[in-house]
């Protein structure tokens, strides 16, 4: 079962909006409480009503505000459906692994596996991310290792991964084979459950 992403919590957005509707309610409130006390409405309401009475929707500002609002709904919605937090990469979770590496050798006993299973139903699901920047990081360090290979530049995507080498000795061809080895190799220990396809670009230093 593949874990879900983590969801961003998007405080600022929901405190807006809860700000907003908050303020709008309680506007209205207490103007409805004024007229159910015998004291004359809001001047703002009843603006607001003599307007709705002179405008029909053909008008181009109420399509105007219309558009804008229809515009700022999109936008809630989005925020609302899409996880966010892209920079966080899912991991695989132990149980993942597990069935990984049980491809790989299917020789297990059945009565492990199904012990394994019940207790992976009685636990929760375990998720994990790793950063962007630090999945970068490991496989920078992974590519310095390689001979020949003087600096390395490491952009990680959400689909690919983009590694330029400088070398200053052997040859490119020999660098770029140990390198592409190597980073393969990098982003399997990651653990990532949509692992990045590598590109990789070795060049000569320039003196």
């Amino acid at each position: 079962m593949t874990p879900r992403r983590f969801r961003s919590a998007r405080r600022i957005p929901a405190a807006l909006v809860a700000l907003l509707v908050l303020g709008v309610a309680g506007l209205f409130l207490y103007d409805l409480a004024a007229v159910r006390a015998d004291r004359p409405a809001m001047a703002w309401r009843r603006e607001l009503a003599h307007r709705l009475e002179v405008h029909t929707p053909a008008d181009l500002g109420v399509q105007l505000a219309g558009g804008v609002l229809v515009l700022a709904g999109v936008v809630l919605l989005l925020l609302a459906f899409t996880p966010g937090i892209r920079r966080i990469l899912m991991m695989r979770s132990p149980d993942q692994d597990a069935d990984h590496d049980a491809d790989r050798d299917a020789d297990g006993d059945a009565d492990r596996d199904g012990d394994q299973d019940a207790a992976g139903a009685a636990r929760p699901p375990l998720r994990a991310g790793i950063g962007r920047k630090d999945a970068a990081q490991v496989l920078r360090d992974r590519a310095m290792e390689v001979p020949g290979v003087r600096s390395a530049r490491v952009r990680m995507g959400r689909s690919r991964v983009r590694v330029r080498a400088t070398s200053h000795f052997r040859e490119l061809d020999e660098v770029r084979a140990d390198l592409d080895a190597v980073i393969a190799v990098g982003i399997e220990e990651l653990g990532l459950v949509h692992p990045p396809r590598p590109r990789l670009r070795v060049r000569r230093r320039a003196d």
